[in-house]
């Protein structure tokens, strides 16, 4: 063998082993770390958001009709069930974006 055929098998041994070591390399564990800190903020304010908005429609409506503690007390349950539905439905589709990287990694080891 030549010098220049072996510079060039060198070569792509070297790419090889590069490819390997980067395709085993873990994730990085703080950028993980703010992607769930975010979607945690996230549920909150949704909750946040679902309690305030039924309070608000509640006191306004109270505030109407003259029936203050009645139609507040309903439409903030109402504010919570829509806050948790819509929490579930974040971590659902939380859920599906974690399982489609999963079968992702996993097809691209397999």
């Amino acid at each position: 063998m030549d010098d220049p055929e072996k510079q060039r098998r060198l070569a792509e041994l070297e790419a090889k082993i590069e490819a390997a070591k980067a395709a085993h390399q873990p994730k990085d564990h703080m950028e993980e770390h703010y992607s769930q800190a975010q979607l945690a903020w996230r549920m909150v304010i949704e909750m946040v958001a679902g309690l305030g908005i039924g309070f608000g429609i509640g006191y306004g409506l109270d505030s109407v009709f003259g029936t203050l503690p009645f139609l507040m007390v309903v439409f903030t349950f109402l504010g919570l069930a829509a806050g948790i539905k819509t929490m579930i439905r974040s971590a659902g589709e939380f859920q599906a974006k974690e399982i489609a990287a999963n079968r992702a990694e996993n097809d691209k080891e397999g």
